[in-house]
């Protein structure tokens, strides 16, 4: 089997490209659904948060998914020419595939190191995989093995501590933006887990007055109960935002929530003077073109990366012992990768093998030597020798599976049955030369 993963982060591309392939829930089963049924015999998985855009595929090396197919997938999907954001895209291949997503979900990858949002995000996007169908026996097994990893890392080392999430580090910009932010009166749109991490965060630098704002109002209500903060109707967004000095938004919706146009007009009757805005959403729920408002100072997650540095730099022994255990989780798939598919290899090279020697019998039994007696006594002799080869063989693969894996040895199988392959076809092609 071959393993790849195809995507783009927040490393790779610039946020207006990333938010235009993403995709949320409805979609990511919707675009399943299809490359399921493009590709009959892969394996699919998808996962999209605010920071990535990736998916993984697992398929048969005789049958491979191409590359190209799946990028123009994606730009018919989104509709979006694939050279708006072709050169953003990054690949995997088998073992770096495998480690990619063990990183991921390790929290290793992510903008803010450590951040535990991660691994429930990559449990989603299994569980819309498993939903889809789109899943196998490759992707299930490397998917529970990230998940394992994941719990591992996180237990083993600190790296969970401290402020460590979007939600956090967006919080800690507005303490460092803000003056007196006890005194300041924040709005948060969005309710969902990082909505209520939000509100977590304001209430520990010690934001007095927090109003949360939800499409769904007994969701905000909910939250905001639990919290002791405050639930407004989405319908009376814009009045709370002309009382507010801070705004974080983290929305799932589709098209902005605002424009510049339609924010000029709750600007214009605000009577506060300046308005900090912080998007963590993607896609967006603020045009960017709002900075450009007076008084209007609008960060995105982009603008975030100053701290996360700082994040990552502070733990750098965790991302150390949270990479080793990483290379030793990828080295056991691999293993179970290899062993998966030497059989069945194994059992291909036989079938060469024999088809070899049957060939080559039948060129030795034409013209005056076709009816010679001594053709079943040959032909059990020749049974033997390439039996005793075929033994030969696998002692080398056993070899090589101790001493080196068995990725190394499914190679070696691979190579040989590709040799053996070519000697079948160059037979088929030879006219026989004896009387």
């Amino acid at each position: 089997m071959k393993i790849f993963v195809l995507g783009l982060n927040h490393k790779s591309a610039p946020l207006a490209i990333l938010e235009k392939l993403a995709f949320d829930s409805e979609q990511t089963l919707q675009a399943l659904k299809m490359l399921r049924d493009k590709f009959e015999a892969a394996e699919f998985a998808l996962l999209s948060t605010c920071n990535r855009v990736e998916l993984y595929c697992a398929c048969n090396r005789t049958e491979p998914v191409a590359i190209d197919d799946v990028i123009e997938f994606l730009s018919d999907f989104h509709n979006i020419p694939r050279e708006k954001f072709q050169e953003h895209l990054y690949l995997h291949n088998n073992e770096d595939a495998a480690r990619h997503l063990l990183t991921v979900t390790s929290s290793l990858d992510s903008l803010i190191v450590g951040e535990a949002q991660i691994i429930g995000q990559v449990k989603e996007c299994y569980r819309l995989a498993c939903s889809a169908s789109s899943t196998g026996k490759v992707l299930n097994r490397l998917f529970h093995c990230a998940f394992a990893t994941g719990k591992k890392v996180h237990t083993t080392t600190s790296i969970a501590q401290g402020r460590v999430s979007v939600a956090g580090v967006a919080v800690e910009l507005v303490k460092r933006l803000f003056d007196d932010i006890s005194s300041a009166n924040a709005v948060v749109i969005g309710a969902g887990e990082m909505g209520e991490l939000l509100v977590q965060h304001l209430i520990k630098i010690g934001c007095g007055d927090i109003n949360i704002i939800n499409r769904s109002y007994n969701r905000a209500s909910l939250v905001a109960r639990h919290h002791s903060v405050t639930a407004s109707k989405w319908q009376d967004m814009p009045e709370q935002l002309k009382n507010a000095d801070v705004v974080i938004a983290c929305a799932a919706v589709k098209d902005y929530l605002y424009t510049k146009k339609t924010f000029q007009k709750i600007i214009d009757g605000r009577k506060k003077q300046t308005l900090l805005i912080i998007d963590i959403a993607v896609p967006r729920n603020f045009e960017p073109s709002i900075s450009e408002i007076d008084n209007v100072h609008l960060y995105s997650i982009d603008d975030l990366s100053e701290i996360a540095g700082q994040n990552r730099k502070a733990r750098e022994q965790d991302i150390a012992t949270g990479m080793k255990i990483i290379h030793d989780d990828v080295n056991s798939f691999m293993d179970w990768l290899g062993a998966r598919e030497i059989g069945p290899m194994i059992g291909q090279l036989e079938e060469k093998f024999v088809q070899i020697s049957r060939q080559e019998l039948e060129r030795f039994f034409v013209g005056i030597r076709q009816e010679a007696p001594c053709r079943e006594v040959l032909e059990t002799a020749v049974g033997r020798i390439v039996n005793k080869l075929l033994h030969c063989v696998i002692k080398n693969v056993d070899k090589v599976a101790k001493e080196s894996g068995t990725t190394e040895a499914a190679k070696l199988v691979d190579s040989i049955v590709r040799q053996a392959e070519a000697i079948t076809s160059e037979s088929c092609g030879k006219k026989d030369l004896h009387p």
